[in-house]
């Protein structure tokens, strides 16, 4: 499976580093990468091309525990690298919602929300 389409290269570009900082749960997924044997989620909320052609990926990261999940950054090449059983490899969600938020897509997968997006969430209502 390809893990990046020219339509998804154009709304990259409209999600740079920083875009989405102040939104917290609220923000945008833009992408959501999978692994399909395991428990690794990657929700993509910016991403940058790099000069190399290669992709810079911003969001909020699950490999299997949900007290060690966390927000950082993985190239894209990085997932496309991973050589699973099978043949199988990494995997892109075609089915995400088109305005799906954080707390939606990590709710979506029946992970646990963390507490401080869930806080964010409850100070704006």
């Amino acid at each position: 499976m390809k893990l990046i389409i020219k339509e998804l290269e154009k709304v990259f570009e409209k999600y740079p580093f920083g875009s989405q900082k102040e939104l917290g749960g609220q923000a945008k997924v833009i992408a959501k990468y999978f692994n399909p044997m395991g428990a690794a989620t990657w929700f993509i909320t910016e991403a940058e091309k790099m000069e190399n052609g290669d992709y810079e990926l911003y969001g909020y990261c699950n490999l299997g525990d949900d007290e060690m999940a966390e927000f950082g950054y993985v190239f894209l090449s990085q997932l496309q690298e991973i050589k699973l059983p099978l043949g199988l490899t990494i995997e892109r969600d075609l089915y995400l919602p088109k305005n799906c938020n954080l707390i939606e897509a990590i709710k979506s997968t029946g992970m646990k929300v963390p507490e401080f997006l869930l806080e964010d969430e409850e100070e704006e209502i």
